[in-house]
């Protein structure tokens, strides 16, 4: 008879007993009850890959370091590639059944509003009018017509209109939609509504505690998405050890490899190439030490099978018909 596998080993909890230091118990009821419907719990995404050459640097590494990937995804924008570039990163996602993840469209802090180079930031990186939710629009058309399955938006607009266009048919119907960094939910209510409104993974500010986890998962089974370290612009946090509780408190969970301490790259450009391939590489580096932090704890078990995707039934409000 085999026995069952050992729960897992929580950080420096053994030694600290020996001592005589108290350990905080682990509360069952705080362990999200859902999964991705393969039945796992976590799934890995390298972010931040912006060209067909810092794609290649990113398999290349992950061979090398035995690092499994299950999405990548671009910041720039659909319209920072030409078409060749996205057939490129399309044709090498899927000989290694790898998600491609491209961002769509203009957004406000790169467009001529004033508002989001103030202090209160305006209202982000929304697409501002009619011009721009189009923009967004033509993008999805472009990328899903070169084979791209995976959109990221930064726009409730946008996110429910190309949600629509994927119920009726526009877009395929395979396509998931990814809500940004930059707007992410930070409490359950607006979790709950951005699942609603079509997002198929919604990342989340990387600061929230696993006590908001926890809320989240009892709102919302919708695939999250977690920086396990941040870029600088989102805080820069390095959470590594905490990646075994954050699979136990937010699973469905997507592990985001980012890299703090780096310079920003986006809008992409071969100005930017030796800077871009070397953050790229180290990526995929901090994805194999966090990796391996799961396996020194014996926090392992559970990850999707490769070639994974689809987030499994999620929650819609009904579609008007017409406008």
């Amino acid at each position: 008879m085999t026995a069952p596998p050992l729960p897992p080993r929580r950080p420096g909890a053994d030694a600290l007993a020996r001592i005589g230091h108290p350990v905080p118990p682990v509360d069952p009821a705080d362990a999200s009850p859902h999964s991705f419907p393969d039945g796992g719990t976590w799934r890995t995404e390298i972010p931040s890959v912006e060209g067909p050459e810092a794609l290649a640097t990113v398999l290349e590494e992950s061979s090398r370091l035995d690092v499994p990937v299950h999405r990548v995804s671009q910041g720039s924008g659909v319209w920072m590639l030409t078409d060749t570039e996205i057939t490129e990163m399309v044709d090498a996602c899927a000989e290694r059944a790898i998600e491609l993840c491209l961002f769509t469209g203009p957004r406000g802090t790169w467009d001529t509003g004033a508002a989001t180079r103030t202090d209160s930031g305006g209202a982000g990186l929304r697409a501002r009018g009619h011009d721009a939710l189009a923009g967004c629009v033509e993008d999805a058309l472009r990328a899903t017509e070169l084979g791209v399955r995976c959109l990221l938006v930064a726009d409730e607009g946008v996110l429910w209109t190309l949600h629509r266009m994927r119920t009726t048919g526009v877009l395929p119907a395979d396509t998931t939609l990814k809500l940004s960094a930059l707007t992410g939910p930070a409490n359950p209510a607006s979790y709950a509504v951005y699942e609603h409104l079509g997002a198929d993974s919604l990342n989340v500010p990387s600061d929230l505690t696993l006590e908001h986890l926890t809320e989240i998962r009892r709102a919302s089974r919708a695939p999250l998405d977690l920086y396990v370290e941040a870029p600088d612009d989102l805080g820069g946090f390095v959470r590594m050890y905490e990646a075994a509780e954050l699979i136990r408190r937010g699973a469905p969970l997507y592990l985001k490899f980012g890299l703090s301490k780096a310079a920003g790259i986006y809008p992409y450009g071969a100005h930017l190439r030796e800077h871009t391939l070397a953050t790229a590489r180290e990526r995929v580096r901090r994805g194999r030490l966090v990796l391996d932090l799961l396996a020194r704890h014996g926090a392992g078990a559970g990850m999707s099978p490769l070639g994974s995707r689809l987030p499994g039934e999620l929650r819609r409000f009904p579609a008007p018909e017409g406008n």
